[in-house]
């Protein structure tokens, strides 16, 4: 999963602020993604994460990070009655004017993961998709989401893998270009608001010509953090899965035949007790 990353902050920040960035990044954002070129997520990510999913028809749902809505809208074609906050107004904005043109039963709050403005045992169900990642706190979120599951209900969040995408990385490739290894490096180091700069590397420069360049706060975490935070919350983890694209795709799409390197994305279901 490349990227044109500049490190050029390195700050302690909280959630509000991290928020602030996002808000900057959501119309370009909204423009690419919606335009088909955040392809590692319509091609790997996403439909591996609703492969792993359970049935959701009828249950009450949060989508926790949804952005401008895909992955909220694709929830409520399965059936469920969804909910979805996001920290930036723009990403509700596009994600309202979405639902007034193809009207699925979504309702979109701006709300922060960290602080959800939600009653306890409201949701059958929390989903948050490549979101927990982009927040300084994760844990408190894990809380938050805990708290506002019914008994048995289930968290299930997608982030990218934090064994493979370290403050240092960088894909390794052979005398014909192809990747075959991943370098990494600085695994035990918490970035802490640090900013990374890039778009959407599918993308063609006439199409990225005069966009600003994604700012991503980092907040890198080892994954004993994140399977210790999940556990600390409550949750009984029930599944895992590391996808990546299949031999199919990735001839077809060679951007993404390096998720067959390493596991660039980890998806994680746990479930709050009875």
């Amino acid at each position: 999963m490349p990227k044109l990353r500049s490190l050029v902050e390195n700050k302690s920040m909280d959630h509000r602020e991290a928020g602030r960035y996002w808000e900057e990044n959501a119309g370009s954002w909204t423009l690419l993604a919606r335009q088909g070129w955040d392809v590692y997520r319509d091609l790997v990510n996403t439909p591996a994460f609703f492969d792993l999913l359970p049935d959701v028809a009828g249950l009450a749902g949060l989508d926790v990070g949804c952005g401008e809505g895909h992955n909220t809208r694709l929830l409520a074609r399965r059936g469920a009655l969804i909910r979805a906050i996001d920290i930036s107004p723009t990403f509700i904005g596009y994600a309202h004017q979405q639902e007034q043109q193809d009207s699925l039963g979504i309702h979109y709050a701006v709300a922060s993961g960290q602080e959800l403005p939600f009653k306890d045992a409201a949701f059958d169900f929390v989903i948050a998709c490549m979101s927990l990642m982009d927040m300084p706190q994760p844990d408190v979120a894990l809380q938050a989401a805990f708290r506002v599951l019914k008994p048995r209900g289930f968290l299930q969040f997608s982030i990218t893998h934090p064994c493979f995408d370290t403050p240092h990385r960088e894909l390794v490739r052979d005398s014909d270009g192809k990747g075959y290894a991943v370098e990494v490096g600085r695994y035990f180091e918490n970035t802490n608001g640090q900013i990374d700069e890039w778009l959407f590397t599918a993308a063609p420069k006439d199409v990225k010509a005069g966009l600003r360049p994604f700012r991503i706060p980092r907040f890198h975490h080892t994954l004993s953090y994140w399977l210790n935070s999940i556990l600390e919350a409550g949750f009984q983890i029930e599944r895992l899965a590391e996808p990546r694209a299949d031999a199919e795709i990735a001839a077809r799409f060679p951007v993404v035949a390096d998720t067959r390197v390493v596991a660039y994305f980890l998806h994680i279901r746990g479930r709050k007790p009875g």
